[in-house]
């Protein structure tokens, strides 16, 4: 979080994370697409083998709050291939608030769970635990065969998560997802800077 008073600006740090093309660049894709121009701004990309990590940022509509500060929302994704290992961890440094975003294919299981682990590896070293961010899981790719079932995810995921089911290639469950890990991320930052 970073609070500009000249501007009267909160920034916040939203990162989807997860493994290798699980969904990530899709869900931003989606939520540029579909915004106002006047609402986002532009898509960064720095393309890596394979995989796209994504930045961008979006003012909302009108999220005014006291003495007239405006949050401004940066979305990033984090490369999921293994090699990328440090580039994810830079990535995460310094945020607000991470999404989740699981393949729901049943061979995805164990790659889920590495790139999950080692979120929380990361976040461990920067002196985050669990409560001490707000995280919302996204379990992609709904419409495909052979998926693990949502009581399989929470079970993979610890079951004490907020969780959103999703099909990001059709946009659903995006904005929903977006929603949801704005809000917290919200609520967490006005506790802590007490705006």
């Amino acid at each position: 979080m970073v609070i500009d008073v000249g501007k009267r600006e909160i920034n916040v740090k939203i990162v989807y994370y997860g493994p290798a093309v699980s969904g990530k660049t899709t869900n931003l894709l989606v939520i540029h697409k579909k915004l106002r121009p006047e609402f986002r701004g532009e898509m960064v990309s720095i393309d890596t083998k394979g995989e796209r990590t994504l930045f961008f940022d979006f003012l909302p509509v009108e999220v005014k709050l006291k003495g007239g500060f405006k949050v401004r929302f940066h979305l990033y994704t984090v490369p999921g291939q293994y090699f990328y290992k440090t580039s994810r961890k830079l990535v995460l440094r310094g945020a607000d608030g991470v999404v989740f975003v699981a393949d729901s294919q049943k061979v995805r299981e164990r790659d889920n769970k590495v790139i999950w682990e080692e979120m929380w590896d990361f976040l461990s070293a920067q002196g985050i635990s669990e409560g001490d961010i707000p995280v919302i899981l996204q379990y992609n790719k709904r419409d495909l065969q052979d998926i693990m079932t949502v009581e399989e995810m929470n079970a993979l995921f610890g079951g004490k998560f907020p969780y959103f089911e999703a099909i990001a290639v059709q946009g659903k469950g995006v904005f929903e997802t977006l929603d949801a890990i704005s809000k917290l991320v919200l609520k967490s930052v006005l506790q802590k800077a007490r705006v």
